[in-house]
């Protein structure tokens, strides 16, 4: 037998009909859904007498538009209060099951999936969200859809796919200290460009990835698609069974040896071919910084703001020039040093217990920095109840951090939590777009310990000088 992918295993255990024209036709798993992208979804189920096909497929959650602060409140923005009781009435009304506001479950979605043990080796999950591709780091084939497509997959429980090319990040040797799963994902972004895996599939390999913890494979699963790849994947190993075994959603003990020993059979096999490959030396990253407005332009913490002159094409330098502009940086100033007015540690890139775990490490016994406003927002409410259990909270209090409650918050700005026009934010999330985070704010996008030793010093520091406190 020809030897196969990760991928290609997934893929072709989930071919319903190939059509003549290429794409195929998919069985889905797991579908989740949040308020954004779903309301016009459900709509079109409706106008055309349609019920969700695989109710119990569908998982739902509240997490790009909910306030972080004060659940006790109202909300006082009408669209969120909309979109929110929107898709609650969609839910009851289509038999899926919900995690609102009241939900001790409810969090990001790609935060939920993982942690409930609904995210499994081998399975096809979908959202109508760009970084579903985070799911990949159990060995699933996670990619976002749009809202034309949502709706095609509660009708049918399927979707129509063009086949994907494959694409191997090599990561070889050992990460050093101070140097995290964050680090390695934007030096191969930086390597490669965010257009570099247009087209294909990621499929991470190597000692440095095998190394990672379930949730560091999470975090550069994240960002494949900031590559440009239609996802990203890593092979289900012992790690990934010690992950999930025990969690409500993942299969019950009578069930678990014989899945463990199916999952086992998803490794890419031993000259198995891939389209494209890429290596990477884990020992020669740094801590990485972006200094622009998309995850691609980036450096290592001690490098400098780049002329666009040293660029090779017109159309780059044009690009370097109007990052510069709207993140006011001058060519030739150095990253280390840099002020910073807002310090962001969340999202569904870092907003999970380890995240913060590596963040309370540093803040614990020093202080932010006067004038530097930093908010730390559990990826769940899971992951806040165990942050609580374990003092996190108490850390960053004590520290003047802001401790809040689970949702998106200042990775996007379509909620409460957004920079005013002007300030600069280190931030653990995964986009640095022009106003992204709130019109006119300028991100830099880093690890959890690089954004909390900023939130201390009031500027951008190499973590790797700091002794733990």
């Amino acid at each position: 037998m020809t030897p196969r992918t990760l991928f290609e295993k997934v893929w072709e255990t989930h071919v319903v009909h190939r059509f003549p024209e290429g794409p195929a036709l998919l069985y889905i798993d797991l579908h989740l859904v949040h308020e954004v992208t779903s309301p016009q979804a459900f709509e079109g189920l409706r106008q055309a007498g349609r019920r969700v096909r695989r109710p119990e497929r569908t998982v739902a959650t509240v997490d790009h538009n909910v306030p972080t602060g004060d659940r006790s409140l109202p909300l006082d923005d009408p669209i969120a209060a909309t979109q929110l009781d929107t898709l609650a009435q969609n839910a009851r009304a289509f038999g899926v099951e919900l995690f609102d506001l009241a939900s001790p479950q409810q969090g990001i979605v790609h935060v939920i999936g993982p942690e409930l043990g609904l995210t499994q080796p081998g399975m096809i999950v979908v959202c109508g969200d760009s970084h579903t591709s985070t799911h990949g780091a159990f060995g699933a084939f996670a990619l976002g859809i749009g809202t034309s497509e949502v709706e095609h997959v509660l009708a049918t429980q399927c979707l129509v796919l063009a086949k994907p090319r494959t694409m191997e990040a090599h990561f070889n040797g050992r990460r050093s200290a101070g140097v995290t799963a964050k680090d390695l994902i934007l030096a191969l972004i930086g390597r490669i460009g965010t257009a570099g895996a247009t087209g294909h599939v990621l499929e991470y390999t190597g000692a440095a990835i095998e190394a990672l913890s379930m949730e560091e494979r999470m975090t550069v699963c994240n960002m494949s698609i900031e590559a440009g790849a239609r996802a990203g994947m890593i092979a289900p190993d012992e790690t990934t069974f010690a992950y999930l075994e025990g969690r409500p959603r993942a299969p019950g003990n009578h069930d678990w040896g014989r899945t463990v020993v199916a999952w086992r059979q998803l490794a890419s096999d031993p000259g198995a071919e891939y389209d494209r490959h890429v290596d990477i030396d884990a020992a020669a990253v740094g801590p990485q910084v972006t200094w622009g407005t998309s995850p691609g332009m980036v450096t290592d913490i001690t490098g400098y703001i780049p002329n666009p002159v040293d660029f090779p094409t017109a159309d780059e330098r044009r690009a370097v020039e109007r990052a510069l502009a709207y993140m006011a940086l001058t060519p030739g100033t150095p990253l280390e040093g840099l002020p910073i007015d807002r310090v962001f540690v969340g999202s569904c890139t870092n907003g999970r217990i380890e995240d913060l775990r590596a963040a309370a490490e540093i803040a614990l016994g020093r202080k932010v920095a006067s004038g530097v406003r930093a908010m730390v927002v559990p990826g769940s409410q899971q992951v806040k109840a165990q942050g609580e259990r374990e003092g996190l909270d108490r850390i960053f209090r004590e520290a003047g951090f802001e401790w809040r409650n689970a949702g998106c918050s200042l990775c996007l700005g379509m909620n409460a939590d957004v920079l005013r026009r002007g300030e600069r934010c280190a931030s653990t999330s995964n986009r640095n777009f022009e106003g992204r985070q709130g019109a006119g704010g300028r991100t830099h996008l880093m690890s959890p310990a690089m954004a909390a030793a900023a939130a201390v010093a009031g500027r951008l520091v190499d973590v790797r000088a700091w002794a733990v406190a």
